[in-house]
Formats: C-alpha cells, structure tokens, sequence
C-alpha cells in the first residue's frame, strides 16, 4: 500500500520552502519510475530502503541533498520506501545549507560529506523518530534556526527574478540582471551561487516544466501552441528540448506518461 503527502511548511518558512513530501510504500514490487529535472534542490531522508539509481548503478545515500539536474534520472524501488523530502525555493538552500549551490550541480551529495554536524545530528535524530510528523517539526526547527542565524541579502533581489521567471515566458537574461540591479556577470555570479544552475540553464528548465504544466492543464493543446506559449523559440525546438530532458520527444512522453509539472502545480 502507497501513502504519499505534501506538508505545507509554516508560515515563516514559507517564503524558503515549497513544501515537504513524506512517501511510504511498502509493496513487494519494484518499482521504476522517471524523474525528470523540477528547478528545485532538495533534502532527502531515506528511512526505508533507498532508491536505486539505475543509470549510475548504485543506491541513493540514506540522507543526501539533490542538486539541480540537467538530464532525467531513472530510479528503482529496493523494498519498503519511506521517504521524506524537503523541497527549497529555487533560491533558497544556500540560506540554510551555507554552501554555494553550484557545487551540488547534478549530484546527490551524501550528507555525511558536507561536514556540517548540526546537519548530520539532523539526519540521526531523523532515524530515531518513528512519527514521521514529528520529524517535520525536528526538520522545521532545524531551518528555523539557520533562517535566523545566517542573514542572506541577496534573497530580495533573486525573489523578483523568479517572479519574473515564473509569469513571463519570453523574459531574457538581460531583463533577469536589470531586475536584479546586477551587472550581467554580478547576475551570473549570484544565481549560479544560490540557484545551482546558470541563469541560461534554469530557464531551460522552467521551460520544460511550463510546457508540462500547459499540457496538464489544456491536454487538447496543440504542440505548435505550447511551443508559442512557453518560450521556445519554435515547435522543434521544443521537441528537442524535451528529447534532452526526458528522453522522449513530447508524443512519446503523452503515451507513457500523464504530464505534470512539480514546478508550476506547486507554486
């Protein structure tokens, strides 16, 4: 039986947060499933049995941050799954990992090697609590805590670039920077520091996940109109786009796969 749950933080958090998902499943079956890149790093605690991760061949770390991914992952259940995950702002998870994100790019990082003790004791007292709502509040405390103590003033300045990402399709870089009030390099510096991803990059991700979300919406769409609507510069484009991703064009994505967007379904 599969039980799956998104907690909504509280509302200090919130602004940093997106929300926390708490999976169990416990059937005998393996399953595979296809993820595909969500603009957003996170924090996951394995309780159960980790993921397999197919292409690379060996199991996710117990507890591991993962960082913004340029490609899809494939993963395979290994047994009883009990998982909980904290899903950041996209500009956030430097404020409370006091790392630049850059360096999770396309990795997910063992927490056991960020050498951040307060984390690690995290992670145990994480193993040792059964009640996973009791968890939340131990995973709540712990960001409180570093929200506080770490003040971060370039937050302001990259919550009106996604604003501006997130409600206009067609924006560029230059427009990104001049919102920021950043030189085009100071820009780069700043986003790839918190973000994880180069401005370029992001974007091409927060396409993918429009078009997603457009699908999921307005399945009678026609790919020349979700090409128009997204940003991209015309349909084939797109299909090439989503090819890079997910590693289907986007007709053979709607034959397998119900479109949804982690991104835009969540804001």
């Amino acid at each position: 039986m599969q039980s799956f749950r998104i907690i909504q933080p509280s509302p200090v958090l919130k602004p940093y947060i997106r929300y926390y998902w708490i999976l169990q499943d416990n059937s005998v079956d393996s399953v595979s499933e296809r993820t595909l890149p969500t603009g957003c790093i996170q924090m996951i605690f394995h309780k159960g049995k980790q993921l397999l991760s197919l292409k690379e061949k060996e199991l996710q770390p117990q507890y591991f941050i993962c960082g913004q991914e340029m490609g899809y992952t494939d993963v395979q259940s290994t047994g009883n799954i009990e998982m909980i995950v904290v899903v950041f702002q996209p500009y956030t998870a430097k404020i409370f990992l006091r790392t630049p994100i850059h360096l999770f790019r396309e990795a997910n990082v063992a927490i056991e090697n960020i050498e951040d003790q307060e984390l690690s004791i995290l992670s145990k007292r994480i193993t040792d609590t059964e009640n996973n709502n009791t968890c939340i509040q131990l995973i709540e405390q712990f960001l409180y805590h570093r929200l506080f103590a770490l003040p971060e003033y370039n937050i302001k300045r990259l919550s009106s670039v996604l604003w501006e990402i997130n409600n206009r399709p067609q924006v560029n870089i230059a427009q990104l920077a001049d919102t920021a009030c950043l030189s085009a390099k100071q820009f780069s510096r700043i986003f790839v520091e918190h973000v994880g991803a180069s401005p370029k990059d992001f974007l091409r991700i927060i396409r993918l996940q429009r078009a997603l979300f457009l699908m999921q919406q307005n399945p009678q769409t026609s790919f020349a109109q979700v090409a128009y609507s997204c940003g991209f510069a015309d349909q084939s484009h797109m299909i090439k786009e989503f090819k890079f991703f997910s590693g289907y064009t986007p007709m053979e994505y709607l034959a397998i796969c119900t479109p949804f967007s982690d991104y835009f379904s969540n804001l």
